[in-house]
């Protein structure tokens, strides 16, 4: 529905969102600026997601949305006009329209979605030391693990690589190599030692935390080919925004892993996309479900990081949506963040409810008419006190409004639907079928029977050329060799990136690959390091 079908309809700079005594408008412009939906089960949150996914969609921005119950799935099929929606269209002063968007579905188990996958070096010791539960000292063995891969060239894509550096860092003077009187990962062992006591029992401890990851589907996700984030960036034919399905009914009942999987990816895109600033739109919206799971529990370096990616994705032009039953599931540094509000009725049963609802009421900038509070236990299904950030970026007033009808359907698609639209995506291939590459295991694998030479070998004059090739090679090579850099790489790639994305071409890339592929080691990377940091320096 557009300005020219209805005089409530959304505009080019503006979502109409829903009416009461005043019209409820999403500034386009400010809608980076972060939002909250709030509200008991059932009383609409779902519907409020699929009408504020829409208008962005409709506006050519593309969304990514956690679908818990599966319900947001109808936005890909035409709305029916029932007679309560047409109702409620009518008492708007709306013409509806049917209408459907273009979707793609993504699964982190593969089975209702395109597989969602990342390596281990990409999540990176402080988000999977998070979903593994480990504690402190755990941690810290699981930080000397990856700086161990980082300097011997080991890389980090699935949990056998993970698991197969955990024990060849543990002390064991008892493993011999064929034709050599020591132990062909003496390297590894003594580097790993050079950081601090790491022993066998806490080695053991995240192997079985490990063990419950990979029993929760964790080595489904964890492998190649990656996911490249900008595939949720992109417009169908008509210049709408592609919306986003994370298919999480099953993911939920992993909800570490459901939690660590959204923080990643808010981390990927912070650490990928260019800085933007203010833009007369985003370039993606990011809708989470269930939110209260990314910081239950969560220690105080997650909360800084999580405090810290919302607070600067912003000026990438990403704007993050959080859905959860009540604000105070949030804490409150991060919740300041959230400049648009929907709050759906909460219920107070309880004094612990009735604290929850003067908070909640407290969140949004009085309006004389309305007793806040009193309003928020009063709400219908479908109706919402709404307060939107205005043209100057302040709250407006909070209204008791009437959310909208959304225009495709509500409720959840059949499978043969979904097959349907999955069989015409326009990733459909990219990532269906899993990739094994050579990496840290079989590298590990390969030393212990006397077939591989010790990484430090392999460095000499030519090392330092053979690194910038391997990353040259890994920026404008395929998708599954960009997951497979080092922590110093991946800082190295996305330097690189900026600077040469419009100048070098497909020759550099096979050059990179080609002199990546018979040079490198450690030395080569300590270089390209020690440039990289005068690089940032200047």
């Amino acid at each position: 529905m557009t300005a020219q079908d209805n005089e409530l309809g959304d505009t080019d700079d503006k979502i109409f969102v829903g009416k009461g005594d005043e019209q409820a408008w999403l500034t386009l412009a400010l809608a980076n600026r972060h939002g909250l939906v709030t509200g008991a089960t059932g009383t609409g949150k779902t519907v409020t997601l699929q009408v504020m996914a829409e208008g962005f969609a409709r506006a050519g921005v593309p969304v990514f949305a956690a679908d818990i119950k599966g319900d947001l799935s109808g936005i890909s099929e035409v709305g029916e006009a029932k007679d309560y929606i047409v109702k409620r269209a009518t008492e708007m002063g709306l013409e509806f329209q049917p209408d459907q968007f273009s979707t793609v579905f993504w699964d982190v188990f593969g089975e209702q979605g395109h597989p969602v996958r990342a390596t281990i070096t990409e999540m990176g010791p402080l988000l999977l030391a998070r979903m593994l539960d480990l504690n402190d000292v755990q941690e810290g063995v699981l930080n000397v693990a990856f700086r161990v891969a980082d300097d011997n060239g080991l890389a980090l894509i699935d949990m056998k690589d993970l698991r197969a550096l955990l024990d060849a860092i543990v002390p064991d003077s008892g493993k011999k190599g064929p034709d050599a009187e020591e132990d062909p990962l003496a390297p590894i062992r003594k580097a790993a030692q050079g950081f601090g006591n790491v022993t066998k029992a806490t080695v053991g401890t995240i192997q079985r935390q490990l063990l419950v990851l990979e029993n929760q589907g964790g080595t489904k996700f964890f492998g190649e080919p990656a996911l490249t984030l900008k595939d949720f960036m992109k417009t169908d034919r008509d210049g709408r925004g592609m919306v986003n399905i994370l298919v999480a009914d099953k993911l939920m009942q992993s909800p570490r892993l459901y939690a660590t999987f959204l923080l990643w990816m808010l981390s990927e895109l912070f650490e990928v996309l260019p800085e933007a600033g203010d833009l007369p739109k985003p370039k993606l919206v990011f809708f989470f479900d269930e939110a209260h799971l990314l910081f239950n529990d969560a220690p105080k370096a997650l909360m800084d990081k999580i405090e810290q990616v919302v607070r600067l994705i912003r000026s990438k032009g990403v704007g993050v949506y959080f859905v959860t039953q009540n604000p105070i599931d949030v804490p409150d540094r991060v919740l300041g963040q959230m400049g648009n509000r929907v709050q759906h009725a909460l219920r107070a049963f309880t004094p612990r409810d009735q604290k929850a609802v003067a908070a909640a009421a407290q969140t949004f900038r009085p309006n004389p008419k309305l007793d806040t509070a009193k309003v928020i236990m009063e709400l219908g299904k479908g109706e919402a006190l709404v307060s939107f950030l205005e043209g100057n970026g302040t709250p407006a007033m909070v209204e008791r409004v009437m959310i909208r009808p959304p225009s495709a359907r509500i409720g959840p698609i059949s499978a043969e639907e979904r097959k349907a639209i999955m069989d015409a995506s326009p990733v459909k291939g990219k990532y269906d079928t899993a990739v094994d590459a050579e990496s840290a295991y079989e590298i590990i694998q390969k030393r212990i029977a006397g077939t591989a030479a010790p990484a430090d070998a392999q460095a000499g004059s030519g090392g330092m050329l053979g690194q910038i090739g391997s990353i040259v090679g890994t920026i404008f090579g395929t998708n599954t060799g960009r997951n497979r850099l080092t922590t110093g790489q991946r800082i190295a790639r996305d330097v690189t990136r900026t600077v040469t994305d419009k100048v070098v071409g497909g020759v550099v890339a096979d050059l990179g690959k080609s002199v990546g592929g018979q040079l490198g080691g450690s030395v080569g990377r300590a270089l390209v390091r020690g440039a990289l940091g005068g690089l940032l320096r200047r």
